[in-house]
């Protein structure tokens, strides 16, 4: 069944994950609000995506039931990993590429890890948000 929001339980851990999605690779960011963690899996690998959730909870010393959060940019792979994230009790948000801000005046580098690092912040600032209301 998929993870529902507990509101009286906010000060619970939440494990953040960013996924950065290409054809061969997936650049997955973990973060539990102070420290990361960044892995690749091959795209399309849902097991080793589990296996890596199931390192980052050991790796920040996270309790197997804790609430992981996640997030991806819409694009080539749609809808079907939302599906799947949800399924397995991730809760999973789709974020549309063009409503992340990026400063047009400052040249940057375009790589998976600077997007998935941007998603995780984004993420962690969305959750905080939701807390607060």
């Amino acid at each position: 069944a998929a993870a529902h929001r507990v509101e009286g339980n906010a000060n619970a851990p939440v494990l953040y994950m960013a996924l950065e999605l290409s054809n061969t690779t997936w650049k997955v960011v973990f973060g539990d609000g102070a420290r990361r963690r960044q892995v690749a899996v091959p795209a399309g690998e849902l097991m080793k995506l589990q296996e890596a959730v199931v390192e980052a909870k050991q790796r920040f010393a996270l309790g197997s039931a804790t609430r992981v959060l996640s997030c991806y940019e819409a694009g080539r792979d749609g809808f079907w990993l939302h599906h799947h994230l949800r399924g397995v009790g991730i809760e999973n948000e789709v974020v549309d590429s063009s409503s992340i801000e990026v400063n047009r005046r400052l040249r940057r580098a375009k790589t998976d890890r600077l997007d998935a690092d941007r998603l995780l912040v984004k993420l962690m600032r969305y959750h905080a948000c939701r807390r607060c209301r």
